[in-house]
């Protein structure tokens, strides 16, 4: 059981988005990898990220193999000694994570996973990038539950199955509702 992650005031200057690709169970994966091929979803991500800072976890950074181009690798681990290339960072919490973003004045936050680091950011997050797939594959990674009350849509497109696509899916953006 993981304990509570508890933050300190943050600049209102950094959005913090997570981004994921979910099924109709909330499972995102299975045994360190992704339960499915979505071509397009690939290149939405990966416009979206590029040219940004990315955090996740170490599993997740293994999952890659290798960091992806053109993005700023921050990984949390409890692991001391766990190396990542020059120019990518390593922290043993996700809000020593954000005190460097701040310091680096990053104003864009994306957390790409997985499970337990979608959980811990989750309530400090200002947005979600969500791809929800129509599907209930099994897995051992999940999005986190969340309260659709406080969140609106800022954003919807469907993309039906095809040749390319396994399952239909739907991106949908939510902004936080701050009260």
């Amino acid at each position: 059981m993981s304990r509570p992650v508890i933050f300190k005031a943050r600049s209102i200057c950094m959005k913090i988005s997570l981004i994921a690709a979910l099924a109709a169970n909330n499972v995102i994966g299975k045994e360190n990898d992704l339960v499915w091929r979505l071509p397009d979803d690939f290149k939405r991500f990966k416009k979206i990220t590029s040219d940004h800072f990315i955090l996740m976890g170490r599993k997740t950074m293994e999952s890659l193999g290798k960091p992806l181009p053109n993005r700023t690798h921050i990984v949390i681990t409890r692991n001391k000694d766990y190396k990542v290339p020059e120019g990518h960072y390593v922290f043993g919490s996700i809000e020593e994570a954000t005190i460097f973003c701040q310091k680096r004045n990053v104003t864009q936050l994306y957390v790409i996973g997985g499970g337990e680091i979608y959980k811990q950011t989750l309530p400090i997050a200002d947005e979600l990038v969500l791809t929800e797939v129509e599907a209930t594959p099994e897995g051992d990674t999940y999005f986190p539950e969340f309260d659709k009350a406080n969140w609106k849509i800022s954003y919807r497109k469907y993309h039906p199955a095809d040749e390319r696509h396994q399952y239909a899916f739907t991106y949908v953006n939510y902004e936080r509702i701050h009260q």
